[in-house]
């Protein structure tokens, strides 16, 4: 008996191994840099506002990259013609990493600049204060936003619009056009 012909060819199995592999190693990457920030910072190598900056650098510097990483997702899973749900939990494992990424950015920033951002009770410990910058970065990520958490140093404010920036181009452009722009790139192919 012929087995059905799928009309969405399915990536070779070693994709998604490879691509899973990758994904686990840009999440250890961002997290060792937010340590080696950190130990620059705690070991008193430089100053507040010096890791601040840092950060911002970083920040924007991870904010071209994820944009541009983004972009190589929707253009090859429109190539190899990936099933959305596949390409939605590969948008989703993106997602995750650009949250907590930002997560570690913000904690960075209230660690060594303590009121880099309103909202944070006195004396939390530093476990604490990075459940709230996670919590922080998915509100922003989400466009929810409550205000519970606010920005409130230059720094502090460039990163968080790096981050809405992010998440605007992620969700509206990306998530919503995906369809479309599948179905204008296989019209351009002839197909």
């Amino acid at each position: 008996m012929p087995v059905p012909h799928s009309p969405h060819p399915s990536p070779p199995r070693g994709g998604a191994i490879r691509q899973a592999v990758r994904q686990s190693a840009e999440v250890v990457i961002i997290a060792l840099v937010a340590a080696a920030v950190h130990r620059i910072w705690s070991g008193g190598l430089v100053s507040p506002v010096a890791v601040c900056g840092i950060v911002a650098a970083v920040a924007i510097a991870k904010t071209a990259w994820f944009l541009t990483e983004n972009l190589q997702h929707i253009l090859q899973a429109t190539s190899q013609e990936l099933p959305y749900h596949r390409f939605l939990a590969l948008m989703g494992v993106n997602m995750t990493q650009i949250t907590l990424s930002f997560a570690l950015d913000f904690w960075l920033l209230e660690v060594a600049e303590e009121g880099s951002f309103s909202g944070f009770a006195a004396g939390m410990s530093s476990a604490a204060v990075f459940f709230d910058c996670f919590y922080y970065s998915v509100l922003n990520f989400s466009f929810f936003g409550f205000g519970e958490i606010l920005p409130q140093t230059a720094a502090a404010k460039v990163v968080t619009l790096l981050e809405v920036v992010l998440a605007f181009f992620t969700v509206i452009f990306l998530l919503s056009d995906f369809i479309s722009l599948k179905d204008s790139l296989r019209r351009e192919r002839g197909g």
